[in-house]
């Protein structure tokens, strides 16, 4: 498999494992970072309860992925995962050593950091749904065979 994966929390990961490895194998492809990722699932009840609460970060200085999983779906997991693979492969283009605001409202306060941050929604979003898309249509459904035969 592609990546390590840590699992601090109380989450099951079963078949969502497949799953991580799948999309960060699919994202290694798409954004061509040379190195991957540790994920580490944390869990946090304090953040799970506040209903703008973070879903995750990524540490430069590790190269590492962390996931909040109270609470979550896992396809809302595995889209926080393909956000925060984007500012890796910043990490790994230099991107993070600009430096500059990095405090509170950091993504409205340095230009930098913003431009980032819209990169990672921007082509994270459009990775994961790409991901999405490609396991949906090599499974098989009522809708999928709807649309092959219309």
């Amino acid at each position: 498999m592609s990546c390590k994966i840590v699992n601090n929390s109380k989450l099951k990961l079963g078949k969502i494992e497949k799953l991580i490895h799948s999309l960060v194998d699919f994202s290694k492809d798409r954004m061509k970072f040379k190195e991957y990722p540790i994920i580490t699932f944390e869990d946090d009840e304090q953040n799970s309860l506040n209903l703008l609460g973070k879903t995750g970060y990524y540490n430069p200085d590790t190269q590492g992925i962390h996931i909040y999983a109270n609470n979550r779906h896992p396809k809302d997991m595995l889209r926080s995962i393909a956000h925060e693979l984007v500012h890796h492969k910043q990490n790994e283009d230099g991107f993070f050593s600009v430096g500059g605001y990095t405090g509170a409202g950091y993504a409205q306060k340095n230009p930098h950091l913003r431009k980032m941050e819209l990169e990672a929604y921007s082509d994270g979003n459009m990775c994961f749904r790409d991901w999405e898309d490609g396991i949906k249509e090599k499974t098989p459904t009522i809708y999928n065979e709807w649309r092959k035969n219309n």
